[in-house]
């Protein structure tokens, strides 16, 4: 039996990006035997992957340490190791490589991606990214977005109550959104109409970012030639557009059956099953996409990292995606078990956030 030296494994007092070679080795075979077949791995299998020449013995005792830094586990007795939630993490974190998509594979995702420009819709244009995003990663695919996106054709003020109107926004494609808003006091009928008027002069064939920013931009450089309480219903009702609220989001999945795809025994698809009632629970994903709009690039989410995916345990990638005026106006990502390849998965996610920026930049 070889000599267990488990304080060899780590450098006195450092993290676990500490891991000497030897360990390295062996933990990134283990990830990387489980991310391609979704099996355990055993020490004999081990010790003819390395390149160092090691003792199936040698690897176990290695295995051990690993085990007791909660990095890889045993999901049977006597069986082979997987790794854990922090062992993924550890690994995507330390370990793997990222590297950059080849000129090919750019090739190919902005193909995939060209139709989406031609979509009449930005909703439209999304599903379609988010389909082809799907059949390129294998897993389903998401989009967050603010129902801001459907470009306006009509906006018309009812008075409610003395100090309270109803904004009516109606979009080119039919839909009918209805706000209840607080008006100033003393707001004559007329200041209504005429607020009515000049609104739809601006934001017909806008976007509510597009209408928004135009607006401000009228009201600040007095460019609106409005009366004072004319300016402040425009102002309220510009305020009233704000977005970024739950119920102003929307939630596109693609590629549900892609998930059903190498299942490998009936706890697996218990927790597909239970991703699935995730992705149900829409405003669950809502509230943990909405964080990625708060930081640039790519975010990954492994397993019970997010509390809404820690009964499937699945894993999260996702990348914002920028307007015309390069303000993140939504999140696009890839949803599913923790064996996704990380490794080509991430650039793809990231590249197809760029494609879609640049597409709906104009």
């Amino acid at each position: 039996m070889a000599h267990h030296d488990p304080i060899g494994l780590i450098a006195p007092h450092a993290g676990l990006a500490q891991l000497n070679e030897r360990s390295r080795d062996i933990f990134r075979q283990i990830v990387e035997s489980y991310l391609a077949t979704g099996e355990p791995v055993g020490s004999r299998n081990i010790s003819r992957l390395i390149a160092l020449p090691l003792s199936p013995a040698s690897v176990r005792n290695v295995m051990s340490d690993l085990e007791q830094l909660g990095l890889i586990y045993a999901p049977h007795t006597s069986a082979g190791r997987l790794p854990t939630e922090l062992g993924l993490r550890f690994f995507v974190d330390a370990l793997m490589q990222v590297g950059d998509l080849t000129e090919a594979e750019r090739q190919s995702i902005q193909t995939q991606l060209a139709s989406v420009g031609r979509a009449q819709t930005v909703e439209a244009a999304l599903g379609e990214a988010l389909t082809r995003l799907s059949g390129l990663t294998r897993a389903a695919a998401v989009v967050l977005t603010p129902k801001s996106n459907a470009r306006l054709k009509h906006i018309e003020f009812v008075r409610l109550e003395p100090e309270k109107a109803l904004v009516v926004l109606v979009g080119e494609d039919g839909q009918v959104e209805n706000r209840v808003l607080a008006l100033p006091p003393g707001v004559p009928s007329s200041a209504l109409m005429e607020a009515t008027n000049f609104l739809n002069a601006r934001i017909r064939g806008r976007t509510l970012a597009e209408a928004r920013l135009e607006l401000e931009t009228a009201l600040t450089q007095n460019r609106a030639e409005l009366d004072q309480l004319t300016q402040k219903v425009v102002a309220a009702g510009i305020a009233s557009w704000s977005g970024g609220e739950n119920e102003d989001r929307q939630l596109i999945v693609r590629g549900h059956a892609n998930l059903l795809e190498d299942l490998h025994a009936l706890d697996d698809l218990e927790r597909i099953k239970s991703l699935f009632d995730d992705l149900e629970t829409k405003r669950g994903v809502i509230d943990l996409l909405g964080r990625a709009e708060r930081g640039e690039g790519v975010r990954i989410f492994i397993g019970s990292e997010n509390k809404l995916f820690s009964l499937s345990g699945s894993s999260t990638i996702i990348a914002p995606y920028s307007d015309a005026h390069g303000r993140i106006v939504g999140v696009l990502g890839v949803i599913g078990p923790t064996r996704l390849n990380y490794a080509r998965v991430i650039p793809t996610v990231d590249y197809a956030a760029r494609i879609v920026s640049r597409i709906l930049g104009g």
